[in-house]
């Protein structure tokens, strides 16, 4: 572990000592689920649908029967909510009628459903599995480049792959969520908190500001 390494690791201890995923939900397919309505928008929007949704619909089979155009005018409010609806419909019933409703630890199968990625897979499989992951999405990315854990041109996979080798596998789930906490709060696209953080001089974007 390099001398940088430990600086940022100490830090994101500091900031947030006992980080967790800021997506509501009581039951594992309603993380799975939640996560995917995530792309694009804010955890803060999709709460404020799924609370809506999952009273409405309170079992992976009653949403696998649920009218799309309903669906639909529930969660109207996040981006690209028509393809959104039909990815949860389909998702709950596939779930229902490959597993019973119950969300399954199996990477590849989860990639299978529509809407859900790499990067949804990881978070439920971290969350729910405790599966050591790291789920790259925006603020883990920009976060990575600034702070040279990955390079300028890097794909998601390939963050991916680096932060698994820096970073120890049993603080893998832990470090996810304080990265995009980190960036959700302070390490902003837009105007950063700088001049208060402790990585400003490991920081590459504060070096070319």
């Amino acid at each position: 572990m390099t001398g940088s390494t430990k600086m940022i690791e100490n830090y994101l201890d500091e900031l947030f000592p006992n980080p967790k995923c800021e997506l509501n939900y009581t039951k594992d397919y309603e993380l799975l689920l939640a996560t995917m309505l995530s792309a694009q928008t804010t955890d803060k929007r999709v709460n404020s649908v799924t609370e809506i949704l999952f009273k409405k619909y309170p079992t992976v089979k009653s949403l696998a029967k649920a009218d799309i155009k309903d669906i639909q005018n529930i969660i109207r409010s996040i981006g690209t909510f028509h393809k959104k609806s039909q990815n949860l419909i389909e998702i709950a019933q596939k779930l229902d009628n490959d597993f019973n409703g119950k969300l399954p630890n199996n990477r590849e199968y989860l990639e299978s459903l529509p809407g859900v990625g790499r990067k949804t897979a990881n978070v439920v499989l971290s969350n729910v599995f405790n599966v050591p992951c790291i789920a790259v999405d925006t603020h883990v990315s920009r976060v990575s480049k600034r702070l040279n854990l990955a390079k300028e041109k890097d794909e998601p996979i390939q963050i991916e792959k680096k932060l698994n080798k820096i970073f120890k596998q049993e603080d893998l789930c832990k470090r996810h969520h304080q990265m995009v906490l980190f960036g959700r709060y302070h390490c902003l696209a837009r105007n950063p908190k700088c001049e208060e953080c402790k990585l400003k001089e490991i920081c590459k974007y504060y070096k070319n500001k």
